[in-house]
C-alpha cells in the first residue's frame, strides 16, 4: 500500500507491521556489549533523514532521576528550584513539564505546594512504576500525565522481572489501559531502549500502544530511555545504539509523532548532551534534561546544556532566561550544599575563568579573545582571571573586583595599597621558584589578612 507519509510529506510504501518475537533466551547483544570489554560500537552504514520538528522543547526530571544519586530535596527546595525552573523556562514553556516521586509525604507535600503556584509552565506530572498500586498514587493527586516505567531489554524482562517478552507486554498494557480508562495521558518510558530488540520487542510494544491510544482518544507519550549511555549519535551506526535510528524507526515503523516522542539519556559515556540534540534533529520534539546533570552514576543531561543547545539550534532562546541558570548554581552551593565542579560548563566556579598569563592579559585587553560568549549578559557571570606571576597590578585589582563583586564606589584600583602588597607577596612566591597560579584560596586568605572589611 502507497500513502502519503506524514513524517517525510512523501509518498511511501506501507513499512512491513512487526510482530512481538517472544524468543526463549534473552537477546543480551553479547558482541556489542561482552561486559568484560568496553561495549562496542557497529556501523551498518544506513542513513536515515534528518527531521527536526517545529518546536521543540526541554522536560526537566531533577525531583525524579535527579533524586536518585543525590540526598532528597526538602520541600522548601523542590519549590523554590520549581519557580526558578519556571522563570528559566520563560513565557513560551520551552522547559515544558517537570516529574515528581509520588512515593513520601514529603514528595507529595512537595507537588501539591507547587501545583498552588498555578504554573503553566513547567506542567507538572508524576513518575510510577507500572503495577496497579502506584496507579492510585496518581489519580489521587489530580495529576493530568504520569510516566510509567516500562523496562524493554531482555536485561530487564528476562532478569530483573522474570518475564517472557509477552508477559511484560502484556503487563504493561494493562497498566497503560487503567490510566486511559480514567483519562489520564500515560507517558511511556522505555527503559534501556539501546539494550533492547528494536524490531522484536519495541516497535511491535509501541505498535500496541499506539493502538490503546487510537482506541482511546488520548495521547500516549513514548520515552526512549539510554538508561546506560550506549547511545550513539554518528550516522551509520546499527541499531541498537543509533540514536537516529531509535528516533526514526519509532516514528516510521510505530507513527510515533514528534510531539509525542521524548529522549532520555544519561553520560555515562560523555555523550548526554550530543545524543539529546541528535534526538531533536532526527526527529524528538522533547529531551528529558536534570538541574547540572545530576541523576544516577554518571547524571542525566544538564538542563542548562541543553538551553544553550536549544538557543545555538534555534537561532534565539526563545523567552528564555538564561542568568537564572546562574541563580540555580548559586543556589545549590549556597542553599543545598551541592559543590559543582568547577570546570562545569556554564554553572562551574571557574568555566570562564582563564589562568594562562598570556591569557589573561589577553582577557584584560578584550575578553572577547578567550570568553565563549559575553557571559556577563547571558549568564550575569562576568569573565575572570586567575592570577599568576604575569597578572600585574590591574589583574590583581580586576580579580578583587570581580570576585567580591565590588560596587562602583568600592572597586580598588592597581595603585590601592591593597593590591600593591598582594603584588608584593606574589613576586615572592615567584621569585621562589612558583610555578602554578595563585589559588583563589590563597588570595581570599591574604585579604583578610591585609584588608578584611573589604569583603563587608
Amino acid at each position: 500500500m502507497i500513502e502519503p507519509s506524514k513524517n517525510s510529506n512523501l509518498l511511501e510504501q506501507d513499512p512491513y507491521k512487526y510482530s512481538l518475537q517472544d524468543v526463549p533466551e534473552p537477546n543480551l547483544y553479547r558482541e556489542l556489549y561482552p561486559y568484560s570489554e568496553v561495549p562496542k560500537v557497529p556501523f551498518n552504514h544506513r542513513q536515515v533523514p534528518l527531521g527536526m520538528p517545529k518546536e521543540v522543547w526541554i522536560t526537566d526530571t531533577t525531583f525524579r532521576d535527579g533524586q536518585q544519586s543525590r540526598a532528597p530535596y526538602t520541600v522548601e527546595q523542590i519549590v523554590d528550584l520549581y519557580k526558578m525552573l519556571s522563570r528559566l523556562g520563560g513565557p513560551q514553556g520551552i522547559i515544558r513539564q517537570t516529574e515528581f516521586f509520588l512515593y513520601s509525604q514529603k514528595d507529595r507535600d512537595a507537588l501539591q505546594k507547587c501545583l498552588a503556584l498555578g504554573y503553566d509552565y513547567p506542567e507538572i506530572t508524576t513518575w510510577i512504576r507500572a503495577t496497579k498500586e502506584d496507579f492510585q498514587l496518581v489519580k489521587d493527586m489530580g495529576v493530568k500525565e504520569t510516566g510509567i516505567l516500562v523496562s524493554c531489554s531482555d536485561y530487564h524482562i528476562f532478569k530483573k522481572l522474570g518475564k517472557s517478552r509477552r508477559q511484560a507486554m502484556d503487563g504493561y498494557l494493562a497498566v497503560v489501559s487503567q490510566a486511559l480508562d480514567l483519562g489520564v495521558r500515560p507517558r511511556c518510558h522505555l527503559e534501556d531502549i539501546t539494550r533492547a530488540d528494536f524490531y522484536g520487542f519495541v516497535v511491535p510494544f509501541v505498535n500496541a500502544l499506539t493502538g490503546l491510544s487510537k482506541e482511546a482518544g488520548i495521547p500516549i507519550k513514548i520515552r526512549a530511555c539510554d538508561t546506560m549511555g550506549y547511545g550513539i549519535p554518528y550516522w551509520g551506526v546499527a541499531l541498537p545504539r543509533s540514536v537516529p535510528g531509535i528516533i526514526y524507526g519509532l516514528q516510521h515503523y510505530s507513527d510515533v509523532p514528534s510531539e509525542l516522542l521524548e529522549w532520555h539519556g544519561h553520560n555515562d559515556f560523555y555523550k548526554a548532551v550530543i545524543n539529546a540534540a541528535v534526538a531533536w534533529l532526527y526527529g524528538a520534539c522533547a529531551v528529558n534534561c536534570s538541574l547540572l546533570g545530576i541523576g544516577e552514576r554518571t547524571g542525566n543531561i544538564p538542563l542548562e546544556a541543553m538551553v544553550f543547545e536549544y538557543a545555538s539550534l534555534r537561532g534565539s532562546f526563545n523567552g528564555m532566561d538564561p542568568t537564572v541558570i546562574t541563580e540555580i548554581a548559586r543556589y545549590y552551593e549556597r542553599k543545598i550544599g551541592y559543590r559543582v565542579p568547577p570546570m562545569t560548563p556554564f554553572v562551574g566556579k571557574h568555566f570562564n575563568v582563564t589562568r594562562a598569563g598570556i591569557h589573561a592579559d589577553g582577557l584584560m585587553k578584550d575578553e572577547e579573545i578567550y570568553n565563549i560568549f559575553d557571559t556577563s549578559q547571558l549568564l550575569n557571570r562576568p569573565a575572570a582571571v586567575a592570577i599568576s606571576s604575569t597578572s600585574g597590578l590591574a589583574g590583581i585589582a580586576y580579580w578583587l573586583n570581580d570576585h567580591y563583586g565590588l560596587s562602583a564606589d568600592k572597586q580598588v584600583g592597581k595603585q590601592d595599597p591593597l593590591v600593591e602588597r598582594i603584588k608584593a607577596w606574589i613576586d615572592r612566591q615567584y621569585a621562589d621558584g612558583r610555578e602554578t597560579v595563585i589559588s583563589d584560596e590563597e588570595l581570599e586568605d591574604l585579604v583578610s589578612l591585609y584588608k578584611p572589611d573589604i569583603v563587608e
